[in-house]
């Protein structure tokens, strides 16, 4: 035996000695397995106030249903619904003439009001290929994956597998994918008839950001899939040539009506009070639910029935 094991083997029997046990055979030296601390589980950190997880807090239909301004999306809802009976209508576009009229923040407020009935199958479709946005404004995780340019280029790719949902919001979302090189190519491709046709058969709406209609030609194709158009106008901005323009691009009969975008004239006060109390109380002077004193936090007004009737009187 040698030197070592005997050291060993007399290391073992003076320890056993100390500790008033017999001595015991030593064996291979094995080391005593590390304590395995348990980690408390980590409380999640709650959103930002002004926001749903990550949503845009401009989102109002989305993140706060009871404000008034969501009321308002309430009131374009309704007039989408009755163009619904009416006439079937499934796919709207939502456009507006120029850039910076608000034209996605309303399309995504309209699909959120839609997808408040708890029956409705609502999809909403980035088709604005120069500028999309949906993505980032609903907070999509991992918005590089495919969307509707990636659908439309690669027909194996079907109607579901782009469609993602948005809980908790009872919305499905197609995002624009990756940005091609030519925007008006990939929306001439008969495949986006195809997959908008798909979409009419497995939703009820079908809301459709679309690109401007005066800068680019891009909404002459996409019209020839939907059902009517939404032009989104800024109060007190968008110039008139402008949306006289935008009403050249579009035939007359699927033109919808007129969406006025931050209308800073304010309701009157009885209203104001008469929704202070069946809404859950109000957000202060300037309306927002968020107490951020955004000034009408991108409020719609619609005049789509105005500008129909006005419209029959005309004919008759």
């Amino acid at each position: 035996m040698s030197k070592f094991f005997q050291a060993l083997e007399q290391a073992e029997r003076d320890r056993a000695l100390q500790q008033g046990g017999a001595p015991q055979s030593v064996g291979p030296a094995v080391s005593p397995a590390p304590e395995i601390e348990i980690a408390e589980p980590l409380t999640p950190q709650p959103p930002p106030a002004d926001s749903s997880d990550g949503v845009d807090d401009h989102l109002i239909s989305l993140i706060a249903p009871s404000a008034f301004e969501a009321e308002q999306y309430r009131a374009l809802r309704y007039t989408v619904e009755q163009f619904h009976k009416m006439r079937d209508l499934r796919i709207v576009a939502v456009s507006s003439p120029g850039v910076n009229d608000g034209k996605t923040t309303t399309a995504i407020n309209l699909a959120g009001a839609l997808a408040q009935a708890p029956d409705a199958r609502v999809l909403l479709v980035d088709a604005d290929l120069r500028r999309p946005s949906v993505a980032r404004l609903l907070a999509l995780g991992g918005s590089d994956g495919p969307g509707l340019v990636n659908a439309i280029l690669d027909p194996s790719l079907t109607l579901e597998q782009v469609a993602r949902a948005r809980p908790p919001f009872n919305l499905s979302v197609i995002q624009a994918g990756h940005v091609p090189p030519s925007p008006y190519e990939v929306l001439k491709s008969p495949r986006l008839g195809e997959l908008l046709e798909e979409a009419r058969r497995r939703y009820d709406y079908i809301v459709v950001d679309a690109p401007p209609l005066c800068p680019v030609q891009d909404c002459r194709i996409i019209a020839h899939w939907v059902d009517g158009f939404l032009l989104v106008v800024t109060a007190h901005h968008t110039p008139r040539r402008l949306v006289e323009g935008a009403l050249n691009v579009v035939e007359r009969g699927k033109m919808l009506g007129f969406v006025f975008n931050g209308d800073d004239q304010p309701p009157s006060s009885f209203y104001s009070g008469y929704y202070g109390y069946y809404g859950g109380g109000p957000h202060g002077a300037n309306g927002s639910p968020t107490g951020h004193g955004r000034a009408r936090l991108n409020r719609a007004v619609t005049r789509v029935g105005q500008m129909l009737q006005r419209r029959r009187g005309s004919k008759r």
